[in-house]
Order: structure tokens, then C-alpha cells, then sequence
């Protein structure tokens, strides 16, 4: 064969191409052979029928092509083959037989060589037999078991024997294309696996430590390594271990393999492959994602980790191993959450990475960003995706980014689980909108403080352990109907720059036994997973004191209770209970409070505050209005004033003109109406003449 100029050159310079090049010859040999003792090799129906003198030469000949044997040398280490050796134990054997199927991938005119070989011109690619003749080894019957399941170069995903039912020497051998690819220096993953790989991306302020850890527990062992994600970026963790370790990293998106769970054991096959060809270790989760039915999470994950057995294998998730997932048991580490520092430095990375010149654009507070969002729990990729939305939004608006626009990009890194077991309110009020005593707002105050440092009071100062308590905030509402107990918690959660929850109640009692908890258990769950704090408006209702056993009622009312009392204790998110009637909450639920705050019905220098924030500075106001009067008067909580406020600027908007006293007066007596409380003259005073008939 005469080979183009590049390919010449190449075959000087490759020893895939020098290696090849042998094999060349031994079919030149093998041609040879066959055609000496051919007595007709012209004939164009040869390989479809055998003739009297083919016969007699089949049963008097002793068969094969005549190739002799030899040692072959191993590739030079640092060859792609040399590497492909190594990592799939191929010994030189090995070696040649995969380029013996290979050839025809790379020389088309390997493919009518094989077929006149094989006496089957349809036949153009190598069978067994054909392979060993070409290797010397047509009597050594020894050599056949370099094609069985177990065998290096079928087990590692190299060679595909085809045609099963045929007998063992006339089967075809194949090279996977993603096998050719790579040998000739492609780099694109494996076409089966799109839509299941994930993005790699190493944590850059992972402590140097844990890295080193992980990177030993890979390296020993079965290469397993369950990382317990308590906060921290497991998937950033691991990568940084296998870039540590001198590996490259194949992300594989559990969520994803839970899509397709009939393909699990194929794409484990042809994930192995491809971390095995490129020297990379695999990275897989959250184990969460995976199928939740136990003995289809069971059969997914003994599958995935049968697969890639002997390749480093990261595994994350938020629970604990079971030993019922794979044949062998992992090396557990936890991953802690960042410190503040760590967290701030995410950030900085995180946001410096858009910029070609490694710079933070703007010259932005990077350190003041990170305390804006502090209280958010966020892992490594819900990070990086929420610094690249802040700075897209901060870069439409011509500025650098400010903490609106991180805030903004935060939140909207929050799932919809919740938001189908809760209704989801966006914080549009601040501290200023606030009408309450003082010491009611230095606890709303604390409870803000309490959730943007959870992380490193009760995490790093470890301030809350054993027992297995969580790491979340729990606070009481506690005041009559309307003093601002769910507006505050709106408040708190704009300071925070998280959504407000409100648990729907109607959606969580259920009157069958065992029903409540459950979707108790689901809105825990969600919440503990979302930046966003929770709302249980008027808690008594499920918060309510255990009583007395008399009957099976009570015993199933006192177990809810229980459940509910050993969930709140390891909550890891922010909840807050509203009641109107503290005396009738468990005393247990109070002493897992982290904050009370009680809500007084407003004095009259607060109900003034109230009246005129309620009113606003957009609605027209005629001068007879008496905003003293009302406050000195009418005994209201916030939530009537504005009532009142809506009622009267509505008939002020049915009179065209500015909202006038006696239509105030006329609101409040329809909100006194509505409460059920009397319309007395000695209150309303000289206004009450013209709402007679209110």
C-alpha cells in the first residue's frame, strides 16, 4: 500500500501509526498466503459457494493463513497507546488485536482485505479467528479468552465481539467510535452520554485539607468516596481532590440518570468508558435526584458503581450512606459550609471570573455583596449562577453590581417545590414601613441578626450540638389579629433578601391518620433545601399543647404533636409561627424558640404613625381630614387601620375629589360593623351625624 505524504509523516512520528504499520504487514503476509494456494482469486462470486477443489483443499490443508508468530513490543508509555495500556491493563497482545479491528476505521481498504481474508466479501471487518491468524496464534486456543465479557480489552468498553449467535471464531470484532476518536486525538465525550454530563467546576476556596483527604480516599481502596454534604460544595470538593490527584473530573447529573432509568447500566458502561480513556475520576449526585422508590435508587446505584469499579468515584448527597447502594461501602467525609470568609472569597471568585483580566468589575464591594446574602445557603453551582445573573442584570443597567441585583439573583435560584405546598410571597415592604414598639423591633431585629449568622454561630462556634439539632431559626409572632405579625415577617425576609413562604394550612391538616405529617415532612424538606424564610400563620392550629390520653383522637392528635416538636428541632431553615393565642402553644414548642415577639395592639401615638402610612402620600387629602382624632378615638390594630384606609380612599375615588373626614369616619364605621363592635356616639363625637346609615 502506498500511503498520502501527512499520513507518512505521521507514521514516522506516532507509534499508533508505526504499530499499524505492522499490522500491514502481516496482512500482506496473510494475503499472500491465501492467494498461493488460491486457485482462482479472481473469481467474482468467491465466498458464496465452494467448489469440488475448495473442498478437497479445506480437508487435506491444516488451515490458517500462515502468519508467523512473534512477540510484540509494548508501546512506549507516553503514546497514546502506552496510555490506553495503562489504564485498561491491555497487554502488547491486547494491544494488536485493537488495532487489528481498528485498521479498517482508519484505511478503507482494510475493509476488502478482510472480506477477501475472511473468503466472505460481505464479511469486512475482522473475526475472531481472522484476528488471531493475524497475530500468529490460529492453534493457540488460549488466546480466544482475550475476547471474553471479562476479558481487558471487552470489559473496558475497547472492542465489541458482535454477532452472538454465530460460533466464537466467526464472530466480528468492532472498535467503538468514540474508542477510534480518541486514539486519534479526539477529545469530545462519548455522543450517548449528552444530556447526562454535568459541568465541572473545582471549589477555588476549598480548604486545603479536605482536599488532601479526599484525594488520598481516592486514591485508596476501591477509589469510593461518599461526600456528606452538610452545607458545603461537595461537586466543587471533589473535582479539586481529582485535579489534586493528577485526574481530570466527568461530572454525571444524577438527576439526569433518575430521567432515564432504563438506561442506567448502558450509560454506566459508556461513562467508565470515557473516564477510563481520558484519565478522569467521576463525580455523581446529588444522590437525592436519583429514583426515590429505595429498590430503584438500590439497583441505579449498584449499577453505576459496578461499572466503575477501580475508577476514582465521588459520590454526594445530603443523607447518609446506606450499604444496601453498592457492593462496597465508600469512604464517608462530611463537607461543613463555608465560613464567612470562605464565603466571601466564593464570591469573589465567583465574580471575578467574568472578567478577562481576573479583576472584580466595577471595583465592586465584594465583601459588603456577601454580607447582603449571607444568610442564603447556597452551593457551588447556585453560587457561580447567581454571580453571573447579578452581573448581567448590574450590566444592562450600566453599573456595577449592587447588592438589589445579588439579592434578586439569589432567590431566583429557588426550586418550585415549595412553592406548590406554600404560597410564595415576594418582600415588597421594608423596616420603615414598620409601626411597632421598640422592643418588638429590637426582636425582629435579632431574629434577622440570627439567621445572616446561623452558619457561624451554630457551625463553626458549633454553639448548638448533638442531638441532632439543625442549624435553623425559629421565631413567635405573638398578638391579636392585625398588629403586623405577617408584615413583619415580610420585613424580616426583605432584609434578608429571601422570599416569604406562607404555609397554607388547608393544604397540611388532613383528617386521615398520618396525613398531616406527611405534608408537614414534604414543606420541611423544600424549605430546608430554598433561601426563603416560612410563614405558619396562626401556628396553635397544628402547634397546638398535647393533651390527655382519652381516645385513639388524642393519642393520634399528641403523636402529630411529637413529630411536629422533633422536626422543628432539626429545621435547618428559617420558620416563623404567628399565633393569636400564645397561652395555647406547647410549652415545648417554646423552649425551641429562638425568638419571641410579642405584638401589642398600638397606642395612639403609634395608631397616628398608622394612619398616616396607611393613607400614603398619593391620595388627595381635604383639610377637614383629623388624623388625631382618629388615632385618639378609634382603638385599632394596624390591620383595620388599613382596612379603613383602602374603604375610604375607594369613596373618595367614587366622589372625585380628596378623601374628606366624614369619609373616613364612614369607613371605620363599616370596619367597626364588620368586627362586631359598637357604634358608639361617644366615640365617633360630632362625625357620627353625617355615617347614619353607614
Amino acid at each position: 500500500m502506498t500511503y498520502p505524504a501527512d499520513v507518512v509523516t505521521a507514521v514516522a512520528a506516532d507509534p499508533l501509526w508505526q504499530r499499524l504499520r505492522l499490522v500491514e504487514d502481516r496482512v500482506r503476509h496473510a494475503v499472500a498466503a491465501r492467494r498461493a494456494v488460491d486457485p482462482d482469486p479472481d473469481d467474482p462470486y468467491r465466498g458464496q459457494y465452494l467448489s469440488p477443489e475448495a473442498v478437497e483443499r479445506i480437508l487435506n490443508e491444516p488451515g490458517g493463513l500462515g502468519v508467523p508468530g512473534y512477540e510484540p513490543p509494548p508501546p512506549p508509555p507516553d503514546s497514546v497507546l502506552g496510555s490506553l495500556a495503562a489504564r485498561f491493563g491491555l497487554s502488547p497482545l491486547d494491544i494488536d488485536l485493537l488495532l487489528i479491528a481498528l485498521a479498517p476505521d482508519l484505511d478503507a481498504r482494510f475493509e476488502r482485505l478482510y472480506g477477501y481474508l475472511n473468503d466472505d466479501l460481505t464479511r469486512r471487518r475482522p473475526t475472531v479467528a481472522l484476528a488471531l491468524e493475524l497475530c500468529g496464534l490460529a492453534s493457540a486456543s488460549a488466546a480466544r479468552f482475550r475476547f471474553a465479557p471479562g476479558a481487558p480489552l471487552v470489559a473496558g468498553g475497547l472492542l465489541e465481539v458482535t454477532e452472538p449467535d454465530r460460533p466464537p471464531l466467526s464472530r466480528v470484532l468492532v472498535v467503538p467510535d468514540r474508542v477510534s476518536g480518541h486514539l486519534l486525538g479526539g477529545t469530545a465525550p462519548d455522543a450517548r452520554l449528552a444530556g447526562v454530563l454535568g459541568e465541572s467546576t473545582d471549589d477555588p476556596t476549598a480548604d486545603a485539607d479536605e482536599v488532601r483527604r479526599a484525594a488520598l480516599a481516592a486514591r485508596s481502596g476501591t477509589g469510593s468516596v461518599y461526600l456528606l454534604d452538610r452545607g458545603g460544595d461537595a461537586p466543587g470538593l471533589a473535582a479539586a481532590a481529582l485535579r489534586t490527584a493528577g485526574l481530570d473530573t466527568l461530572v454525571l447529573d444524577a438527576a439526569a440518570l433518575a430521567r432515564r432509568p432504563g438506561e442506567v447500566r448502558a450509560l454506566a458502561r459508556v461513562a467508565a468508558l470515557e473516564a477510563r480513556l481520558t484519565g478522569a475520576g467521576v463525580v455523581l449526585g446529588p444522590l437525592e435526584a436519583l429514583p426515590a422508590p429505595p429498590a430503584e435508587r438500590t439497583r441505579a446505584l449498584s449499577e453505576l458503581c459496578t461499572a466503575l469499579r477501580g475508577i476514582p468515584l465521588f459520590t454526594h448527597g445530603r443523607e447518609g450512606w446506606d450499604p444496601t447502594w453498592a457492593p462496597d461501602t465508600p469512604v464517608v467525609l462530611p463537607v461543613a459550609p463555608p465560613s464567612p470568609e470562605r464565603q466571601a472569597a466564593r464570591w469573589r471568585h465567583a465574580l471575578a471570573l467574568t472578567d478577562t483580566d481576573g479583576s472584580v468589575p466595577g471595583g465592586t464591594d465584594v465583601d459588603a455583596l456577601a454580607r447582603s446574602v449571607a444568610a442564603h445557603r447556597l452551593d457551588g453551582g447556585q453560587l457561580r449562577r447567581a454571580a453571573d445573573a447579578a452581573l448581567r442584570s448590574a450590566a444592562l443597567a450600566g453599573r456595577p453590581v449592587c447588592p438589589d441585583d445579588l439579592r434578586f439573583a439569589v432567590r431566583a435560584q429557588n426550586g418550585a417545590g415549595l412553592a406548590r405546598l406554600a404560597r410564595r410571597v415576594e418582600p415588597a415592604v421594608g423596616w420603615d414601613d414598620l409601626v411597632l414598639p421598640e422592643p418588638t423591633h429590637r426582636r425582629l431585629r435579632e431574629l434577622a441578626v440570627r439567621a445572616r449568622h446561623r452558619e457561624q454561630v451554630l457551625g463553626q462556634w458549633r454553639m448548638r450540638p448533638g442531638g441532632g439539632r439543625g442549624r435553623g431559626v425559629i421565631a413567635l409572632f405573638a398578638g391579636e389579629s392585625g398588629t403586623g405579625k405577617t408584615m413583619s415577617a415580610e420585613v424580616v425576609a426583605a432584609d434578608l433578601g429571601m422570599d416569604l413562604y406562607v404555609v397554607d394550612l388547608s393544604t397540611v391538616v388532613d383528617k386521615y391518620v398520618g396525613e398531616t405529617e406527611k405534608n408537614l415532612e414534604r414543606i420541611f424538606t423544600e424549605a430546608s433545601a430554598v433561601n426563603a424564610v416560612l410563614l405558619f400563620d396562626e401556628a396553635d392550629a397544628i402547634f397546638g399543647k398535647r393533651s390527655e390520653v382519652k381516645d385513639a383522637h388524642d393519642r393520634h392528635a399528641n403523636i402529630e404533636s411529637a413529630y411536629l416538636l422533633q422536626r422543628m428541632e432539626s429545621f435547618d431553615g428559617i420558620a416563623v409561627l404567628t399565633t393569636n393565642l400564645r397561652a395555647n402553644l406547647d410549652e415545648a414548642f417554646t423552649r425551641r424558640l429562638d425568638v419571641v415577639a410579642e405584638f401589642p395592639v398600638p397606642d395612639a401615638a403609634q395608631r397616628l404613625a398608622l394612619w398616616d402610612r396607611c393613607l400614603g402620600a398619593r391620595l388627595p387629602r381635604a383639610d377637614d381630614l383629623d388624623l388625631g382624632f382618629c388615632a385618639e378615638r378609634f382603638e385599632l390594630a394596624g390591620g383595620s387601620i388599613r382596612a379603613c384606609a383602602v374603604t375610604a380612599a375607594y369613596l373618595a375615588a367614587e366622589s372625585g375629589g380628596p378623601l374628606a373626614m366624614r369619609q373616613l369616619v364612614t369607613a371605620v364605621v363599616q370596619e367597626y360593623r364588620k368586627l362586631g363592635r359598637l357604634v358608639l356616639e361617644s366615640e365617633f363625637g360630632p362625625y357620627l351625624a353625617d355615617v347614619v346609615g353607614a
